[in-house]
């Protein structure tokens, strides 16, 4: 495929759920057409409160060949596409902290005109999903970016749980129900399919 949609997906993920999440979007990324750059936020945590719990230890070593995120992943793409967990009704620190990282680049325009979509998981339903997800978009809206939601525009998201503004996921521990992954491949579908009409 000539000038291919560009795709950065950025996660977070503490104990697995935003790792499993972003992959699943990698996957239906490619199969769509685009070149994708899986990325995730460097760990901010003190090593030491790592270590303390074994299962994000273990995520942190599972993950150790995924690269960190810079700023050059988020400028050179047409679509950006972000999976946090929520962490009281807001996206993770650490990926605030990269986020943060982006002053020059929003400041230059560089962000300005790319699509956006995100992805969240709590460990309830009402944990703050839709908050988190909401707050990311306002951010986007001063980057100048296009926001793309997947809405009610495919039964899946309906199947999985009826979000409208990106997948989102109760997360305790166990693998994605296909539900999940069917809302999320349909999310990165659309925004694939949307990012490539805006290359026209």
């Amino acid at each position: 495929m000539t000038n291919p949609v560009r795709m950065t997906i950025l996660y977070y993920s503490t104990y697995g759920t935003n790792h499993q999440m972003a992959e699943v979007a990698a996957e239906a990324a490619r199969e769509a057409g685009a070149e994708v750059r899986l990325v995730k936020a460097r760990e901010t945590a003190p090593q030491s409160v790592v270590d303390s719990q074994e299962a994000w230890k273990a995520q942190q070593e599972r993950t150790a060949h995924i690269p960190e995120a810079t700023p050059d992943d988020m400028q050179n793409t047409d679509a950006i596409l972000i999976s946090t967990p929520t962490r009281w009704g807001g996206a993770a620190s650490q990926l605030r902290v990269f986020i943060d990282t982006l002053g020059g680049l929003w400041a230059s325009g560089a962000l300005a005109d790319k699509t956006f979509s995100v992805m969240t998981s709590a460990q309830n339903p009402n944990g703050g999903q839709e908050t988190t997800i909401q707050t990311l978009y306002v951010m986007a809206a001063h980057w100048g970016a296009i926001i793309v939601p997947p809405g009610y525009t495919d039964p899946a998201i309906f199947a999985s749980g009826g979000n409208p503004y990106g997948a989102s996921v109760t997360a305790n521990g166990q693998p994605l129900s296909e539900e999940d992954k069917a809302s999320i491949r349909h999310q990165v579908r659309r925004q694939v399919e949307v990012t490539r009409k805006l290359k026209g």
